[in-house]
Parts: structure tokens; C-alpha cells; sequence
């Protein structure tokens, strides 16, 4: 009887270890995710205004932050394989480094032409650091609050976007300063993930030897994360315009995006408790149904500042909720090696629509005014149909 007890005692002290340790572990992975969120959110309007302050046209600019896609789409097929063979802990640390020294070295290099491997490299390693902490952090969540968990990740890797401009406000566009802020900023997290409470768990072989298999497995979560890409980068390039367009002031336009930003951090947390006490298929056709009506409102409130800041905070929360939730519903159904190789075809899924996105937008509002809430209003009736006709799984 005393050494059942015993026994017991023990596995209650391991398990209570195993918990302090997991806590310090998320924050490290919130972290990271954070970062990731700050290298696009930072990168991509310091480097698009240099260079047009260089001279550069459209062409040049736009062709720059395509190879972050590009680096996505390419390193993304290798992500599981890197995942079996080293866990999440030493790609997370390289891609770290890889940011920091990056962001070095943008403004040091002696041609301009340089700056498109530079931004290849950071794209793959921006998509290295999310795959592996979204593995990671999924891997030590429990089942009932795991999308709560994933949540508050979202939640800091908005904050990281929105962070991106606030810097550039304070620091300015010009000189070495913003970016070694990037880069420091990605050192610290470095020395968080080689904290010893960051032990890196063992993550078995995909089931499934190639990728396309993992697009029937998870139509419905692939096409969360296409919806988000294409209307993020949509959202970020276009909304201050459209603003603009009725009337608005050029930082009341910028105000504008803010607020939506900071609904997306808002109300994280809120949707990801909800869906893990309801059906999270629901709520994604609910949240994606509210989304798509939401956005025909935007022309008719966009001449109400006050009605405009409203919808847009609650748009922004309801929206990126979509992909949190359906963050949680896939770590709950795979695993290991397989969860990686899906969170790999997301990210594919995300380079192409951060692609695809500003290009259709602006074809969008060519052709009408309001063609940015039509356009978002239309991708995520398109996400409606798609998540009623997958009756069952992700």
C-alpha cells in the first residue's frame, strides 16, 4: 500500500514539474510567434519605403516582397523532414539567427539587388519560426484548452504585425536603427528558446510520405490559412487607401488599420475560450458568415468614423478568429510528424495567398470603389461554402 503511494506521489511531483516547465515554455513559444509577426510586420513597409525612397517603382517593390513568398514556398516541402530528424528547438534557434543577421545586413549590402536573397532568407526563416513553434506549442497543449492556448499565440503574432509600423513611427524610416531593432529583438527571443526549460520534444515520422496527401486531409484548415494570407496582406496594403478614397486623412486611414489590428488581439482569447466549450465547426461557419456580411457593411459605415473604428475592431477579432480555431481543431486531430506536414501545406497555403492577395485586390478596386469589402466579402463566402460542404473532419 505505501509503495502504491509512493508511486503515486511520484507520478504526482513528476506531473507538477512537467507543468512548470510547460508554462515558461509557452511563453518562450508566444514569444516566438510574436517575432514572427514583427519580421513581416516590420520588414515589409521599411523595405518597400526605402526602396521607393531610393527611386524604385511598384515593379521593383513588389517583385522584393514577393521572394518572402517565394522563401516560404520553397523551404515549406522540407519543413517535416527537419522536424523528424532535429524536433522544433534547432530550427526555431537557426531561423532566430537567420532574422537577426538579415536584418543586419539589409542596409550594409552594396547593391540593392542583393536585398532579394536577403528577402528570400527571411521569408524562409520567418515560415521555419512559425511551422515549429505552431508544432510545438500544440504538442504541449491539452485538449480542453487548446484552443484558448492557440489564442493567445495568434493574439502576439498580430501584436508582432502591429508592432512592425509603431517602431517605424518612433524610430523613423532611415539609418541602421530600425533595423537592429528588428534584429535585437530577434537575439532576445533567441536566448528565450535556448532557455534550459525549452526541451524539445520528439516528433514522429509523417504517416504519410508526401504532402498532397495532407491537402485531402485538411481542405478546410489549407483554406483558413489561405483566406488569412490573402486578406492580411490585402488588408494592409489597400485598407489605408480605401479609407482614403472616402475622404479620410491620411492618418486617420492608418488609425483605421491600427483598429482593426487591435481587434485581432482583442478578441482572441474570447473566441479561442468560446470554441473550445462549443463546436468549433460551427463557430467557423459562423465566424466566417459574419465575416463575409460584415465586409458589405464597410461601404456603408465607412463615412462614420466612430461606426467604422466599431466594425473594423469587431471585424478584425471575428476574422482572424477563422484561423485560430481552426489552428486548434487541427492540432487536436494530428500529431507529430503529421501535424508539421500540415502546418507545412498551411504555410504554402499562406505564401500563396500573401501572393495572390494585393494583385487580386487591386484589380478589385480598379473596377469599383468599394472593391476591397467586395472582394474580402467574396473570399470568405467562397471559405463558407467550402467549410458546409466538408461535412466531417478539417
Amino acid at each position: 500500500m505505501r509503495q502504491r503511494y509512493s508511486v503515486a506521489r511520484q507520478a504526482q511531483l513528476l506531473e507538477g514539474v512537467q507543468t512548470r516547465s510547460i508554462r515558461p515554455t509557452r511563453v518562450s513559444l508566444v514569444m516566438t510567434s510574436m517575432i514572427f509577426g514583427l519580421t513581416y510586420g516590420l520588414s515589409a513597409p521599411l523595405l518597400a519605403l526605402n526602396l521607393a525612397g531610393m527611386g524604385f517603382g511598384e515593379n521593383v517593390i513588389g517583385a522584393n516582397a514577393a521572394m518572402h513568398a517565394v522563401g516560404v514556398l520553397t523551404l515549406a516541402p522540407f519543413l517535416p523532414g527537419i522536424a523528424w530528424r532535429y524536433g522544433p528547438k534547432l530550427p526555431i534557434t537557426v531561423a532566430l539567427l537567420v532574422v537577426a543577421a538579415t536584418f543586419a545586413l539589409f542596409p550594409i549590402m552594396p547593391s540593392i539587388w542583393l536585398w532579394f536573397p536577403l528577402r528570400f532568407a527571411l521569408g524562409a526563416a520567418s515560415e521555419t519560426m512559425l511551422v515549429m513553434s505552431e508544432t510545438w506549442i500544440n504538442h504541449i497543449s491539452e485538449d480542453r484548452s487548446r484552443t484558448t492556448t492557440l489564442a493567445i499565440y495568434t493574439a502576439a503574432l498580430s501584436l508582432g504585425f502591429a508592432l512592425g509600423p509603431v517602431i517605424l513611427t518612433i524610430v523613423g524610416l532611415h539609418g541602421l536603427t530600425p533595423y537592429l531593432i528588428g534584429g535585437g529583438i530577434a537575439l532576445v527571443a533567441v536566448l528565450s528558446v535556448a532557455m534550459p526549460w525549452m526541451r524539445s520534444p520528439l516528433l514522429e515520422k509523417p504517416t504519410h510520405p508526401g504532402m498532397m496527401r495532407y491537402l485531402a486531409l485538411a481542405p478546410v484548415a489549407i483554406g483558413a490559412t489561405l483566406l488569412n494570407a490573402t486578406l492580411e496582406t490585402a488588408g494592409s496594403s489597400f485598407l489605408p487607401l480605401y479609407a482614403m478614397r472616402a475622404g479620410w486623412s491620411e492618418h486617420g486611414a492608418t488609425l483605421l488599420l491600427s483598429v482593426l489590428l487591435v481587434g485581432a488581439i482583442v478578441l482572441q482569447v474570447p473566441v479561442g475560450w468560446i470554441a473550445d466549450r462549443i463546436n468549433p465547426r460551427r463557430m467557423v461557419i459562423g465566424l466566417s458568415a459574419a465575416s463575409a456580411i460584415g465586409a458589405l457593411i464597410w461601404p456603408f459605415v465607412i463615412g462614420y468614423p466612430l461606426l467604422a473604428y466599431g466594425l473594423l475592431f469587431v471585424w478584425g477579432g471575428v476574422f482572424v478568429g477563422i484561423y485560430t480555431i481552426m489552428m486548434g481543431v487541427v492540432g487536436n486531430r494530428f500529431r507529430g510528424g503529421d501535424l508539421v506536414s500540415v502546418y507545412s501545406v498551411m504555410s504554402i497555403a499562406w505564401g500563396i495567398g500573401a501572393f495572390v492577395g494585393p494583385g487580386a485586390t487591386g484589380m478589385a478596386m480598379n473596377l469599383t470603389t468599394h472593391g476591397l469589402p467586395y472582394f474580402t466579402a467574396f473570399a470568405c463566402a467562397l471559405f463558407v461554402i467550402l467549410s458546409l460542404l466538408r461535412k466531417r473532419g478539417v
